[in-house]
């Protein structure tokens, strides 16, 4: 490894559903004020490599302040991006005059937070390999060990979109020891009534036969369109092009051939750690009773849905992403509840 510095079913009352905009203000007005003060804020970040044998694995660490002997540790974050952009242009995305980097504000809120690459993406190893969703678990594995060691925390929050909660629900069900709470942002389960991947699986039998897929400016600009025109600003998916398209022009095949040839993934009753599902209100791929019926069958009575209302498959990069912010922080806070 290597380190470089770099200065039981659902009800009403545990469904947040369309939240109330007035209740949302607030803690949004309160991000957006921090995010003002980017500039006079001096972020600590340290860049690591995880093996999985042969295969190096970037992770990226974001903090406010280095971490000193005798600190306590802080609250772990690990943020896992999906099938078609990687990393840190996921989680740490910058627009002039807008803040939409994940990071920034969570490492604001007090946490450690942590974004990786997967195998075939962004600075990580590109192999032979169409890095599924089961290679995720695995990279998630490798990487684990290296975040428990640099943080002094065995268990980690993480935050998962699109192919990345999917991946995040499987390690959750395998690794609960590393686990602590989890936000599943745009969660498929099986697909059923979803727009976007009918469309997709008339590809199926290109991503069964080849391990890497183009990815051009066209298909990452669509990512804020084909759901519904107006639910992001077109100056995003400029920025986006401009961060993503420099790491190479093609990603890997493996979850969009798990995502339209082997839902379900995982099932719900594997998941044992408090969960939140986030949908946005017209995401193409994610449908509200495709993730009712994940939320109904979780095990812990520790978990909460929510539909944000004016956002489309993507929740971290939308006009209203400070709404994701609000539920994803109130989840990964809330108190522990003492069961009976």
């Amino acid at each position: 490894m290597r380190a470089e510095d770099n200065n039981s079913s659902p009800n009403r009352r545990n469904i947040i559903s369309g939240i109330g905009v007035a209740a949302a203000a607030v803690a949004a007005s309160s991000l957006r004020s921090a995010a003002a003060a980017e500039g006079e804020n001096q972020f600590w970040n340290k860049d690591y490599t995880a093996k999985k044998g042969a295969v190096n694995l970037a992770l990226y660490r974001r903090r406010m302040k280095a971490p000193a002997p005798g600190d306590k540790p802080l609250p772990v974050v690990l943020m896992v991006h999906g099938s078609s952009i990687s990393g840190m242009p996921s989680w740490d995305l910058h627009v002039p005059g807008e803040e939409y980097s994940v990071m920034n504000v969570f490492s604001r809120l007090g946490y450690d937070c942590w974004v990786i690459d997967f195998e075939g993406y962004g600075k990580s190893s590109v192999t032979s390999g169409n890095s599924d969703i089961k290679s995720g678990v695995a990279d998630l594995e490798a990487a684990a060990p290296l975040i428990a060691q640099e943080t002094g925390q065995q268990k980690f929050n993480m935050l998962g979109e699109s192919s990345g909660a999917l991946r995040v629900a499987a390690f959750a069900a395998a690794h609960p020891e590393r686990v602590d709470r989890v936000v599943l942002g745009a969660y498929t389960y099986t697909g059923k009534g979803s727009p976007t991947l009918t469309e997709r699986a008339k590809n199926v039998d290109f991503y069964r036969t080849h391990n890497r897929r183009p990815r051009p400016k066209e298909m990452i600009e669509s990512i804020f369109t084909r759901d519904k025109p107006g639910t992001s600003d077109p100056r995003v998916a400029a920025a986006l092009v401009a961060a993503e398209l420099p790491l190479g022009d093609s990603v890997p095949t493996g979850t969009y051939l798990d995502m339209t040839s082997k839902l379900p993934i995982i099932e719900a009753s594997l998941v044992k750690c408090p969960v939140l599902l986030c949908r946005g209100q017209y995401d193409g791929i994610a449908t509200e009773e495709d993730i009712t019926d994940f939320f109904s069958k979780l095990p812990n009575p520790d978990r909460q849905l929510a539909i944000l209302p004016g956002m489309a498959h993507s929740l971290t990069l939308g006009k209203n992403r400070q709404l994701y912010w609000h539920v994803a922080q109130s989840f990964l806070s809330m108190p522990k509840a003492q069961l009976v």
